[in-house]
């Protein structure tokens, strides 16, 4: 059978201006789950649905080494990550990541979310008015470094340095090469820290990630190289630090929503919902990708080994055929979701274990319950005039005016 074909050179500036919305808008156009165009000069297979997801999160198929574009190992992943693994070294580095997602850890990384949200909040009851992003970016860092065990010298320089390493893979000229220089620095900062770890001069928390690291042991029983546990670390400050992008579209949805914003005060499980929904509505992640392993045939359509592959993160988000009305923000649509590992994929799919789902997800839902809990009920402020819009075309994406609040004032619940 034959694919349906992107006619043109090349498509990578198409990719730029389209952004999160460039494989759903050929997907609807094709009328298909599938489909082949250029990118970068290669020959790329777009895919999207549940079922594409479902191929696309098939090891036998999909290879993550040489997939990733060299501007975002440079930026984004770091050179040597899981993300960039396959087979046992994979499922070996996958099982160092989950050893720290246990509950109690992440019952302890919510105490310090809420410990660093305490202490802003009232910060900012001295100031007319505060820019979330910035501000929740702060509370991040500080609570990532305490949970991870990484002892924070230049709060400012840091979390500075991690914004850059998700604001600057789509990013040209300067912008971007801010990211490549964080991305070095910031290495070079935690593999300092890994050294001492390793020579007693440090004596980080023992169930933190920069301990546990520094410790793991790969397939062959020997101790990573400091630079790889530097990626790794950094594959846990920097998305968590990434959320307060997912922060910000939740203090824009509480005020263009403000009937969501009553109900969220139930406590009937109507915030996990909420956090669900601003996952699934918002631009987070345009698409993830892989290199075909070796030749298969899927469908009728055939997958030579080595063509580039992605999946539409963002589309699957948006897909009529998964969601019903998908472009209205509606939470209680969780509570008929049957948590399928191949529909809802804001952050990736598949399996957490054995497979290539972002392994910090829950993360990622817990900080944005501790974080819209504190919008909520914990403190009140209002909404000044602002930009409210923003672009599918920016990568990443958030409200142009980073929402702004005024008048902070912290409620003694």
């Amino acid at each position: 059978m034959s694919m349906p074909k992107e006619e043109g050179l090349d498509h990578s500036l198409a990719f730029l201006k389209e952004g999160y919305e460039f494989i759903l808008h050929r997907r609807k156009s094709f009328q298909s789950n599938i489909f082949e165009t250029t990118l970068l000069g290669k020959k790329a297979i777009c895919l999207g649905g549940k079922e594409g997801a479902e191929l696309f999160y098939n090891n036998d198929k999909f290879i993550r080494a040489g997939a990733a574009p060299n501007r975002l190992v440079k930026t984004l992943f770091g050179e040597g990550g899981v993300q960039t693994l396959d087979g046992e070294q994979h499922r070996n580095r996958k099982a160092m990541f989950m050893s720290i997602m246990t509950k109690t850890q992440l019952e302890r990384l919510d105490k310090l979310l809420e410990s660093e949200w305490e202490k802003a909040s009232k910060q900012w009851e001295k100031t007319d008015r505060i820019t979330l992003y910035k501000e929740s970016q702060k509370i991040l860092m500080k609570a990532a470094c305490d949970w991870a065990g990484v002892p924070l010298d230049d709060e400012e320089k840091r979390t500075e340095q991690m914004r850059y390493l998700f604001e600057s893979p789509a990013a040209v000229g300067p912008a971007h090469w801010k990211g490549r220089t964080s991305r070095s620095n910031s290495e070079e900062w935690i593999a300092g820290l890994v050294e001492q770890v390793r020579n007693g001069n440090l004596h980080a928390t023992k169930e933190g990630a920069l301990r546990v690291f520094s410790e793991h042991r790969d397939l062959d029983g020997k101790l990573l190289p400091k630079g790889i546990v530097a990626v790794e670390v950094l594959n846990i400050l920097r998305p968590i630090v990434a959320i307060s992008i997912y922060i910000v579209f939740s203090a824009l949805a509480l005020h263009q929503f403000p009937k969501e914003r009553e109900g969220l005060k139930k406590g009937d499980g109507s915030i996990r919902r909420f956090v669900q929904e601003v996952r699934r509505f918002y631009p987070f992640f345009p698409a993830t990708m892989a290199k075909v392993k070796q030749d298969f045939e899927w469908e009728g359509y055939q997958f030579k080994e080595g063509t580039m592959t992605l999946l539409d993160l963002y589309g699957n988000n948006h897909d009529p055929h998964l969601w019903e009305q998908p472009d209205l923000f509606r939470p209680d649509r969780f509570l008929e979701w049957k948590e399928s590992p191949f529909d809802f994929i804001p952050q990736g799919g598949g399996d957490f274990d054995m497979g290539h789902r972002c392994a910090g997800e829950w993360v990622t839902i817990q900080v944005l319950e501790v974080s819209i809990d504190f919008l909520v009920s914990r403190m009140q402020y209002n909404v000044p005039d602002q930009d409210y819009s923003y672009s599918h075309s920016s990568m990443p994406s958030m409200p142009k005016s980073q929402m702004i609040l005024a008048d902070v004032r912290k409620l003694n619940n």
